[in-house]
């Protein structure tokens, strides 16, 4: 029998030094639970993805020393334990996506990544250059093949790992999720399973990186297909997995998630590390009383805790009372620091100091944008003065559709619902409250308003969000034209308005801050849209 660790673990990028000891103390625990093998996710040892940190040699060079210093210490902490362990690698001129088997202080073998994923939100071929052959290693007896994450997603790799007499196939992954990705995952490596007949153990990732998140949920499939070990969602875990006379047996086998908690779960994740990782002293959140803001908060009290955030109402002579009374009565259930900052003075001198030059004019949203950015700047301030980091609270309806203020509702560091809808924002407050009522009911009855002018809503501008979220899918997520959004039963009206406001707002979306994605596309590394642009879209 071969016993197998599954190093479910949150890397930290460019922390060689932290990331060793993350794996070491992976294999001191596999080796107390008897495991002979320890497999570690896709480039564990820099953490993923480490972009153009790839195009530096001194990289390498210190990469190389960590999984020296790596190969050493282990031999000492878990003797007999081979570990599976992924780092980039520079070799013979070339460089390589790679994982190296180590085994009592030696480098047993490399395997280096043949599939390179170019599309989504991953560069591979800008940084790596594709391996060729496969990897056989024999381990406790049972001839182990390896691949890494885009290897099992199309054929070859692991049908070629097969070839060379592989019976089981190790996988290293840094795979970031989407909402429901795990499945899509179980059917690509089901497919590999059915071409190649063996067994899988796939090991994730799990974390936060900028507008990334890994979720874990690392696997094994056996040769008919059937999971046989899952470990959880969003947290770390060290996984066994007993492999004996081609059979798979585990005692790890968590639940999965529904749609909601996958994705809140993500969200909180991802506030978690981007201010852990980043070294900020906590958060600040400009609250308006509505739903955007109030889901922002209590993600934040969540991964974080209430002590490191604070919250700012800042109200206009527009604001209505119930704005007030809500926000205030969040703030006592979660007990955040917080302050209310009038407006109306700073309101005051703008008028005074423009009306010269805006004489003979009406007013328009350039008054409405002035109080988003009278209390973007006094977040900002806030910032500056406590070292705190000022959350956004804008959607992705909202970023879709330009319906968000440069310098105003955008300014700030991390964009936490940046690529969640609107009708999910709604999903997400009403999961949140059966964990535990933070978020008053009245906040996610009322009507959705920015409070500009007098009795505004959003459905002045925009068409209904099950409308307008709808439009947005098909067009940037599925790459659906105009026409065939229409031919779907969405209204031509307001599909022609929701692309063309669409396409006008890139230039906003280029400034708006890093933002955690959920989804299969988000506005961030895998939107990549000129701002300029003549190009017109079939209706």
């Amino acid at each position: 029998m071969l016993r197998i660790a599954v190093a479910q673990f949150n890397a930290t990028v460019g922390d060689l030094t932290g990331n060793v000891e993350r794996i070491i103390a992976c294999a001191a625990e596999a080796k107390a639970r008897g495991a002979q093998v320890l497999l570690t996710p896709e480039l564990a040892l820099c953490g993923y993805p480490p972009e153009d940190l790839l195009l530096r040699p001194d990289f390498y060079r210190a990469c190389s020393r960590a999984l020296d210093d790596l190969a050493g210490r282990v031999k000492g902490i878990a003797p007999g334990l081979a570990i599976v362990v992924g780092h980039p690698e520079e070799h013979a001129g070339r460089r390589y996506n790679a994982a190296t088997v180590i085994e009592n202080g030696h480098k047993k073998a490399v395997y280096r990544k043949i599939r390179l994923p170019n599309y989504e939100v991953f560069d591979e071929k800008r940084y790596f250059d594709a391996g060729s052959e496969a990897c056989i290693v024999t381990l406790g007896g049972v001839r182990c093949g390896i691949n890494i994450c885009a290897d099992i997603w199309e054929a070859g790799a692991a049908e070629l790992a097969h070839g060379a007499g592989a019976e089981l196939l190790l996988v290293l992954n840094a795979s970031p999720c989407h909402l429901e990705k795990h499945q899509q995952r179980a059917q690509v490596l089901g497919e590999r399973i059915a071409a190649t007949g063996i067994p899988a153990i796939y090991a994730n990732l799990v974390g936060g990186q900028d507008e990334l998140v890994f979720d874990g949920a690392s696997f094994a499939l056996d040769a008919q297909g059937n999971c046989r070990m899952r470990l959880p969602q969003f947290a770390e875990a060290l996984g066994i997995v007993d492999y004996a006379a081609g059979r798979l047996r585990s005692d790890d086998l968590a639940g999965e998630l529904p749609v909601e908690a996958e994705a809140y779960q993500a969200l909180v994740l991802g506030v978690r590390d981007y201010i852990g990782k980043s070294g900020f002293k906590g958060v600040i959140i400009g609250l308006s009383g509505g739903i955007d803001s109030a889901l922002t908060l209590a993600v934040a009290v969540d991964a974080l805790g209430a002590e490191k955030v604070r919250a700012v109402m800042m109200p206009s002579p527009y604001t209505a009372q119930m704005s007030l009374d809500d926000s205030r009565e969040m703030i006592r259930t979660l007990g955040v620091l917080y302050d209310e900052i009038a407006i109306a003075p700073a309101m005051t001198t703008y008028t005074a100091m423009l009306d010269p030059l805006f004489a003979g004019l009406p007013a328009d949203t350039t008054e409405e944008n002035i109080q988003a950015r009278i209390r973007g700047n006094i977040l900002m301030a806030l910032s500056n003065k406590t070292g705190a980091l000022v959350l956004t609270t804008g959607n992705k309806s909202e970023m879709a559709v330009g319906y968000c203020t440069l310098y105003g509702d955008m300014a700030g560091g991390f964009a936490v619902i940046k690529d969640v809808y609107k009708t999910l924002v709604y999903r997400l407050s009403r999961y949140r409250n059966t964990l535990s009522p933070v978020i008053p009911e009245n906040i996610i009855v009322r009507p959705p308003s920015a409070e500009l002018k007098p009795d505004q809503t959003d459905q002045d501008s925009l068409p209904p969000y099950e409308i307008l979220d709808a439009i947005v899918r098909g067009y940037m997520e599925e790459d659906r034209s105009p026409r065939e959004i229409i031919a779907a039963g969405l209204p031509e009206e307001a599909v022609r308005r929701v692309v063309r406001l669409l396409r006008i707002a890139e230039y906003k979306r280029r400034q708006a801050p890093v933002g955690i994605r959920i989804t299969p596309r988000g506005f961030g590394k895998d939107w990549r849209y000129p701002i300029t642009n003549r190009y017109q879209d079939e209706f």
